[in-house]
């Protein structure tokens, strides 16, 4: 069992970093992003290219952690301009509608383009024992990134001001923007922010499993699970679900079936529809 809820945690940490940029998106304009998995794919496939050409690891995962950021600020230029001038539903469903398509678009071309291409950095070395259990180097290393990376996102929020004016952005638009602060300039940050982390997403994923073209469905619908749970616009209560859900499916996974796993991970995402609606740690309008 221990290792069951060790393994759980790794991967709920992944489930949480998966999640957060896509809530953040949400949660400050209303803009639900169906092309988050893909995009980082994209991150991972600029990286696999850039290794392959001889490129350093760091500064290859550099520069896809900057195409990831550079998707997020070109989304926010084209696609999601006409999203922008509307309101409540009309605004949420067409940026599903929009971002929908640019998924299918990505996909298409990059299972043309590059079919093969698959990021796994694998982290050499012998298993690293805790409480017992033998942990691989690659999900201990991709776990303390993952923290590393939420610290820095709870510091920029609670400690700088740009990060409080992002908050109140999302708590009250209509305020902020009588105090001088532009929703759509926070909103550009967040989704140029959103890429880098989906890049960052495809980093630590690909130290655990290999991520390639095929892989941008599956990390959008988990991200969608974990930010449903956890709360819209809420990066605790991301990396909160994340670790609940990641425990609850590999213990799923080990007694009764990955396939199956996958079904209970909806049914938590629906029942916390049903009891609270805007997840563990939403604000209840």
């Amino acid at each position: 069992m221990i290792a069951n809820i060790l393994d759980g945690i790794v991967l709920g940490l992944q489930f949480g970093l998966l999640a957060a940029g896509l809530t953040l998106v949400y949660g400050l304009g209303g803009v639900l992003n169906l092309a988050y998995g893909q995009m980082a794919v994209i991150s991972a496939i600029v990286i696999t290219l850039a290794l392959s050409a001889g490129v350093p690891v760091l500064l290859a995962v550099a520069l896809g952690l900057f195409v990831g950021g550079l998707a997020g600020l070109i989304l926010d230029l084209t696609i999601l301009r006409p999203v922008y001038r509307l309101r409540g539903e009309p605004r949420v469903l067409l940026s599903l509608l929009l971002t929908l398509g640019v998924s299918f678009i990505i996909d298409g071309f990059l299972n043309w383009r590059y079919p093969l291409e698959t990021l796994s950095l694998r982290i050499p070395g012998e298993a690293v024992e805790i409480l017992g259990v033998p942990m691989r180097r690659g999900s201990l290393i991709a776990s303390a990134i993952t923290l590393v990376t939420f610290a820095a996102l709870f510091g920029f929020f609670r400690y700088t001001s740009l990060g409080r004016a992002v908050r109140s952005v999302i708590q009250d638009q209509e305020g902020a923007r009588l105090v001088g602060i532009y929703p759509h300039r926070m909103l550009r940050l967040i989704l140029v922010l959103s890429g880098v982390l989906a890049g960052l997403v495809a980093v630590t994923r690909s130290m655990v499993t290999p991520v390639d073209a095929q892989s941008g469905l599956s990390i959008t619908v988990f991200a969608l699970i974990v930010t449903v749970v956890g709360g819209l616009g809420n990066v605790a209560g991301a990396l909160l679900a994340g670790i609940i859900l990641g425990i609850v499916s590999v213990i799923a996974a080990n007694l009764i079936g990955t396939y199956i796993s996958l079904i209970i991970l909806l049914a938590a995402a629906a029942l916390t529809i049903l009891i609270r609606p805007a997840g563990l740690l939403g604000v209840k309008e």
